[in-house]
């Protein structure tokens, strides 16, 4: 499994390029995107025929299944302690 953290600048790369290069990798089964501005996670899974399923979480009351490691977790306990910043606020501290 492999997850991002999503940024402005390296989304596009980080959706098309880098994860046709990670599905190269023979044991590359699932992949996540996740929003670094709003509580939202894409998940790519690979299927025992080669196939890709896409599933996306919204909300705090979402939960995900990570199936390459046997697990699941909430959007609230990915996100805790997480104070979400517009991308395009200025920091003047």
């Amino acid at each position: 499994m492999i997850a991002e953290v999503l940024s402005k600048s390296t989304e596009a790369y980080d959706r098309d390029e880098k994860f046709a290069a990670y599905r190269t990798i023979p044991t590359f089964r699932e992949y996540l995107l996740i929003d670094q501005y709003s509580l939202h996670v894409e998940q790519y899974t690979k299927t025992a025929d080669n196939r890709w399923i896409f599933s996306e979480y919204d909300g705090m009351e979402a939960s995900l299944r990570l199936e390459s490691i046997g697990c699941e977790i909430t959007l609230f306990d990915l996100y805790s302690d997480i104070e979400f910043v517009s991308p395009n606020s200025v920091n003047l501290s």
